[in-house]
């Protein structure tokens, strides 16, 4: 398993990383082009907030963890200057999406902007240590949290009361993003926050008797018999599991180490295309069709972060099921999304039988984030390995 670190670093530092140092830098307006063609080339130059503050993350995590390259400083504070101008509005909330010059386009409905924010900025707070940067990582945060029960508020288009839904993202999210934030906000505001999450993900979401953990639940924390009830996403379910990996290492908790790794077992497995390899998108836990059309794709960020999961998972205790899954998915994942006609970034959308569906290297949901950050994590994970 070793061996695969350096395959991984390789792929990171000389094909991912300099695709988005080229491509993606709007030098004129700053931040960050992330609707990027198979080439490179910029075919919308409209700008989402989640997928800039996940590359001021990125490049603030590479400065720190990888090498102090004043050049990936620079690239932070190029997407946060951005930001900082533009990002918000007059209560703090940050935008889903603005033009090129920083004109806001979608009103900021979605959450995720503002964890995506609260993560960026705590991050580039650790390695260039102005105050505003910490002030407005904190602040997001605590905004957060005073929404997470209502998180799209005004912009909700679910009529309360008669079916009142908990989703899975957000306690998902706020696993790692509280972990991120440790440096800014305690050991204690961290457990506080996660102990009641991991609790939420653990057992309101986790259904027992199928072993699978269900994207919406009642308020109740009840199981719904209807598409938005039966809803599986697997790839949300590993991702979930490495992230509380994390924190049963943070706290030497064997037993919900132990927990996480049976449980990221079991999505994968139920998750996996027999037929055709890869994981499935969405799934309906009672085998009915999904209401979601690309349901049977598979995506980028579902195999990049299942390969984290069984890395760590690996890493952490050498379980020969989790390499034998590991070079499955390795296998897989690199003989499909990986583009080796034109290098760097790799490819996010398939169809069912492995067949690239779209030739964009980022988009509206993709961007500088979940390929860099996974190659990061698996070459860290394994480079501890004996074997």
């Amino acid at each position: 398993m070793k061996k695969y670190a350096e395959i991984y670093k390789n792929e990171l530092l000389n094909e991912v990383v300099p695709f988005w140092e080229k491509h993606a830098l709007d030098k004129e307006f700053g931040g960050y082009f992330t609707c990027l063609n198979e080439k490179g080339e910029i075919y919308d130059t409209d700008k989402f907030t989640w997928l800039q503050a996940r590359q001021i993350w990125m490049f603030s995590t590479l400065y720190q963890s990888v090498q102090n390259k004043e050049t990936w400083k620079d690239i932070a504070v190029l997407g946060a200057d951005f930001l900082e101008k533009y990002g918000r509005d007059p209560n703090g909330d940050w935008y889903f999406s603005l033009t090129q010059n920083g004109r806001p386009l979608v009103q900021p409905y979605n959450i995720f902007s503002d964890c995506f924010a609260a993560m960026a900025f705590g991050k580039l707070y650790e390695i260039e240590p102005k105050e505003r940067y910490a002030q407005i990582a904190k602040a997001t945060f605590e905004n957060i949290l005073s929404r997470q029960h209502n998180p799209k508020g005004r912009y909700s288009k679910i009529y309360r009361g008669t079916r009142n839904l908990q989703n899975f993202a957000l306690p998902m999210i706020l696993c790692n993003l509280a972990l991120e934030l440790e440096p800014l906000l305690g050991a204690h505001k961290v457990s506080e926050v996660t102990d009641s999450v991991i609790h939420l993900v653990m057992n309101t979401f986790y259904d027992g008797e199928s072993g699978l953990i269900l994207e919406n639940v009642s308020d109740k924390g009840e199981f719904v018999n209807s598409f938005e009830g039966r809803l599986l996403n697997p790839g949300h379910a590993i991702e979930a599991m490495w992230f509380i990996m994390n924190l049963g290492i943070r706290k030497k908790d064997t037993a919900l180490i132990e927990n996480v790794e049976r449980i990221m077992f079991q999505q994968l497995e139920h998750g996996w295309d027999e037929k055709y390899g890869g994981i499935f998108y969405f799934m309906d836990i009672k085998g009915h069709p999904p209401q979601q059309l690309e349901h049977d794709q598979k995506l980028w960020w579902v195999h990049l972060e299942t390969l984290v999961a069984l890395g760590k998972t690996y890493a952490h205790n050498q379980n020969p099921k989790a390499a034998a899954w590991f070079k499955k998915v390795h296998e897989y994942t690199w003989n499909h999304f990986r583009d080796t006609k034109n290098g760097g970034e790799w490819f996010g959308y398939l169809n069912r039988q492995g067949d690239v569906a779209l030739n964009l290297k980022g988009g509206k949901w993709k961007g500088c984030f979940h390929v860099p950050r996974a190659l990061m994590e698996v070459w860290k994970a394994l480079e501890k390995t004996d074997l």
